[in-house]
């Protein structure tokens, strides 16, 4: 009997334990990046509110840009809890390194240097935010921490939208908290150029804003330098009247002649703005990638023409103190050893037999090669291939300096795809590191322009990696990123909505256009009458059913994706509800969720009309048809409410469309139509139809 009553109360405590909701697991402290040794041993009785002074006890100054220079104060005389710093550059880390050391009562942190003395008080930060967050002691620990890669770089591409100034510096503050080091902004016509003040923008900021920036980044130890597009990506510029006539090709506005004299008095130009408004960058990133030039029908070889170029551009950034990097595809392409790079298949054998057979196309024009840039390695999507090390290695043999370059944002539309493109983010920086490179450079660009806030968890993978290594996996870092970013609640994978919202963004690119594979979204300006020539056609009230067994596939995937909406829906509220910051990211990712939801639920309502089976069901099918516009009009004014609250939504009045020979629709309208601009035919070709 007495047995019998145990086990009745232990089942019972197992019933009422399951009914309960998680409980968060306090305690956890999460880093990003990862330090290179973290040892802690339990509680110390430190609360986050005591971390309120520093003693002063060899004249060593508070980073600038800290943090918690706002939250601590000064004390000439030992107190309860204090934090002890200092700099030591015979620290045996590298440069950036740093120790942490938390005691029961006391902080005490060492800098290799000064970017290490301000990286151990980012980490202190961090520490002090699951303290808080999580009402519990900081650890007792030991830390020795150090990047892998020197140089940690991420893109700023302005070219196709510019942010509200404000935003500019919140992002610099959080990627200083993630350890990334410097910034790369391709600034196109998005900077006043006093030199040439026809290419700047109306909207651009002036070349003293950008300083005011750079400075701001520098107290955190992170420089800005400037990428000038150069021989090829020359739209912003050549599609003024006044520089037509430094056209390599009169009709097209996209490369510039290298051997007209006139490009380099206007380059050059555009380099001085560019680097006055950088003062603290190392480099001047040129560009010169995806061109095919002929000096107007000169007869010497595109390669020769490129390195024409590229020597001078060289040695006008060296005269002015700056390191020159050159994007390397093009004499790659032009010795026909590009291709190797991005064929998985290909066994190192057949990779080294193409070299072999090819290599004579570089070596011909070695000595024209300049030896004073870094040749940017870039590969987007399968760094780890024997061809892109093979390259990589060619250049160092011939002594050239390479940088690799991966990318958190490509072509995508919306977000960024591939898991944030995680995998392969983790593949170039191990490969870096295990190179013994300098750096890596993260791309971001804004070809579809995305929101600037849906890179950011690439960006932490991208720091996770180039400080650390590869020690954490894909889930490790999303699980970090949510801890780190919203909450230390919300880390476990049932909130792990990002990846889930891919295959929607993915449907909803082209989800409007007619069955023809080749139709896509960013083509749209191309056709002359796109609503006939692209648009989806409509179902046939004198052909019942045949729209729809036409469509069938893609029917179903709409109709299979309208769980994913409300479950991702639902997991974006729930987040709401637990996060503690950056609720704005998550207002961002549920606007996405929402725009990408209007195609199916579009789509089977044209399916409810198409298989109305009287005159009623016909009726009530058409008057849905025509709430679509309203149901739209509401969901495109919320998301530009929420993308207006960081973002410029609208180009000047005056400003020039170019020729946009990569099909970048985010170039393509003056207003914030273009992001809209399938559903926007779409719904102009229902009202023709069903007015």
């Amino acid at each position: 009997m007495k047995e019998n009553i145990v086990l009745f109360l232990f089942g019972l405590c197992i019933f009422f334990n399951a009914c309960q909701p998680t409980i968060e697991k306090k305690g956890d402290f999460v880093l990003i990046p990862s330090p290179q040794q973290f040892v802690t041993n339990g509680p110390s009785k430190i609360q986050y509110t005591d971390v309120i002074n520093y003693l002063i006890t060899n004249k060593v100054k508070l980073p600038e840009g800290c943090d918690l220079s706002d939250s601590i104060q000064t004390i000439d005389k030992h107190r309860r809890v204090e934090i002890n710093f200092s700099i030591d550059k015979s620290l045996d880390v590298k440069a950036e390194g740093y120790t942490l050391e938390i005691l029961k009562k006391e902080i005490i942190i060492t800098g290799k240097d000064s970017a290490g003395l301000f990286y151990a008080f980012v980490t202190l930060k961090q520490l002090m935010e699951d303290s808080k967050d999580q009402d519990v002691c900081l650890p007792i620990c030991n830390i020795k921490d150090y990047p892998l890669l020197s140089y940690r770089a991420i893109h700023l591409d302005v070219k196709h939208h510019i942010d509200k100034v404000d935003y500019y510096y919140n992002l610099i503050d959080k990627l200083a908290g993630y350890k990334v080091n410097a910034v790369i902004v391709e600034l196109e016509d998005k900077i006043k150029y006093e030199r040439q003040p026809e290419i700047g923008s109306a909207d651009a900021l002036s070349i003293d804003e950008w300083k005011k920036l750079s400075d701001y980044a520098w107290k955190r130890n992170i420089e800005i330098s400037p990428l000038v597009q150069g021989l090829g990506h020359a739209s912003f510029i050549l599609k003024h009247d006044k520089f037509k006539n430094l056209r390599d090709d009169p009709q097209s506005d996209w490369a510039f002649n290298p051997l007209d004299p006139g490009t380099y008095e206007l380059q050059y130009n555009l380099y001085l703005d560019a680097m006055e408004a950088t003062p603290h960058g190392r480099f001047l990133h040129v560009g010169g990638d995806e061109v095919h030039t002929t000096a107007r029908g000169n007869g010497k070889s595109p390669l020769e023409l490129q390195l024409i170029w590229l020597n001078k551009v060289c040695q006008f950034a060296e005269e002015h103190g700056r390191m020159p990097i050159f994007w390397d595809d093009m004499p790659l392409k032009y010795a026909n050893v590009y291709s190797p790079m991005f064929n998985t298949k290909l066994s190192k054998q057949k990779v080294d037999k193409i070299w072999q057979e090819n290599e004579h196309n570089l070596l011909e024009f070695l000595d024209q090669f300049p030896k004073n840039c870094i040749y940017m390695r870039w590969n987007y999507s399968s760094p780890q291939t024997f061809g892109n090390s093979k390259a990589m290695e060619w250049f160092r043999n011939n002594g050239m300096q390479v940088m690799g370059a991966t990318a958190g944002q490509t072509r995508w539309v919306l977000m960024p795809q591939n898991e944030s493109n995680i995998d392969n983010i983790k593949t170039f920086a191990t490969t870096s590191i295990n190179n013994g490179l300098n750096g890596l450079f993260l791309t971001l660009w804004d070809d579809d322009s995305p929101h600037f806030e849906l890179y950011i968890r690439g960006i932490i993978a991208f720091a996770e990696y180039t400080w650390a290594g590869g020690k954490r996996s894909d889930e490790e870092i999303k699980s970090a990123y949510r801890h780190r970013e919203f909450s230390y609640t919300l880390s476990s994978t049932e909130y792990a909505f990002v990846d889930q919202l891919e295959k929607p963004v993915a449907f909803w690119k082209n989800a409007l256009l007619n069955s023809d594979t080749n139709r896509d979204r960013n083509d749209l300006p191309k056709y002359i009458n796109p609503i006939e020539e692209a648009i989806i056609d409509l179902p046939d009230k004198n052909n019942k059913g045949m729209w729809t067994n036409k469509y069938t596939t893609r029917l179903e995937h709409a109709n299979s994706l309208l769980k994913d909406y409300n479950n991702i829906s639902s997991k974006i509220a729930a987040m709401k509800s637990k996060a503690i910051r950056n609720i704005y990211v998550l207002d961002v990712y549920n606007q996405v969720n929402e725009l990408t939801r209007f195609a199916p639920k579009a789509l089977l309502t044209l399916k409810a009309y198409d298989l109305a089976q009287n005159e009623q069901q016909e009726i009530d099918a058409i008057k849905r048809i025509k709430e679509l516009q309203k149901e739209f009009t509401g969901l495109r004014d919320q998301f530009e409410q929420v993308y207006g609250e960081t973002r410029i939504l609208t180009k000047p009045e005056s400003y020039i469309l170019d020729q946009d020979h990569h099909s970048h629709l985010a170039n393509q309208a003056i207003s914030f139509d273009w992001q809209f601009l399938a559903e926007v035919l779409f719904l102009e070709k229902i009202k023709t139809n069903y007015n």
